[in-house]
């Protein structure tokens, strides 16, 4: 599928607010230049980018939402590796819930990262959080700029090599985090003005089998109001299941690149590589429901 301008759009961008490469003012130009049509920057755990976008102003030809995604535990009977991510959309992003909640977020990852650095210290290599915090470019640092670092000191060659050696699930460095409840990020959303949905289905990972269209339907009781079903990771047959299970349980449709810049260097915002288009009609009918 090539990628036609003003047609597409991507509700799934981070900044620079978490562990994306590009300022949220770059994203905003870069949106503009492209051409799509809407966009939503959801960086991890804040709103601090979206913040920069409302105070300097989105481009007059393409659409925002206020957006963000949220680290959260995985409902009971449904254990999982890490976390489940819920992506939030059109949300208020002063209420008050919402910023004390991610404000806890973000001082559970400041302190896991020296934890983090610890264990890699006690497996030889040479890094301290010192390092860590003078490469920093945003207000909260985590396995992404631990990873990049990894990669500067030449400790890896990329960045996928941190994680599978040193700092992914189960790894040596790795190190647990507190995540929200799911039910309790839903209601968060919800409260705050905004639409819950589940980020990349397929990316889930069960630690015993269970069935994904289960979890749906449980997440769909808790409030659960949309799915992400356009996303460079799914294949053709996922995309189908994930709209007929959207269309069956009265969910809305997102889809996004998970753009990060330097960080994901063959993901492009708006079409990955490509080949990858989310159609405007999903942002017509998140709007239409906000």
């Amino acid at each position: 599928m090539g990628y036609e301008p003003h047609v597409s759009i991507d509700l799934h961008i981070h900044s620079t607010a978490s562990d994306g490469t590009l300022t949220p003012l770059e994203i905003a130009a870069r949106a503009s230049q492209i051409g799509l049509a809407a966009f939503a920057i959801t960086d991890h755990d804040t709103v601090d980018g979206v913040h920069q976008i409302l105070r300097n102003g989105a481009p007059k030809n393409s659409h925002y939402l206020t957006g963000v995604e949220l680290s959260t535990g995985s409902p009971e009977g449904f254990p999982c590796q890490g976390s489940l991510h819920l992506l939030g959309y059109g949300f208020q992003p002063d209420d008050l819930g919402l910023n004390q909640e991610l404000r806890r977020l973000q001082e559970a990852r400041r302190n896991r990262n020296p934890q983090i650095i610890a264990k890699l210290q006690a497996l030889g290599i040479d890094i301290s959080v010192d390092e860590l915090e003078t490469q920093k470019t945003t207000r909260q640092t985590g396995r992404p700029h631990i990873a990049a670092l990894l990669k500067k000191k030449g400790v890896v060659k990329t960045f996928d090599e941190a994680f599978d050696r040193f700092i992914g699930n189960g790894k040596p460095a790795y190190v647990d985090k507190y995540r929200i409840d799911c039910r309790q990020a839903i209601q968060l959303i919800r409260e705050a003005g905004g639409i819950p949905v589940l980020a990349h289905p397929a990316l889930i990972s069960p630690v015993r089998p269970w069935r994904l269209e289960d979890l749906l339907r449980e997440m769909k009781r808790f409030g659960l109001q949309g799915l992400e079903a356009y996303y460079p990771e799914h294949t053709e047959d996922q995309t189908r299941q994930f709209l007929a299970w959207a269309h069956a349980y009265d969910l809305l449709i997102t889809g996004g690149t998970d753009f990060h810049g330097d960080i994901k260097p063959g993901v492009q915002m708006g079409s990955a590589d490509g080949r990858f288009q989310v159609p405007i009609k999903v942002y017509e009918q998140l709007a239409a429901r906000l």
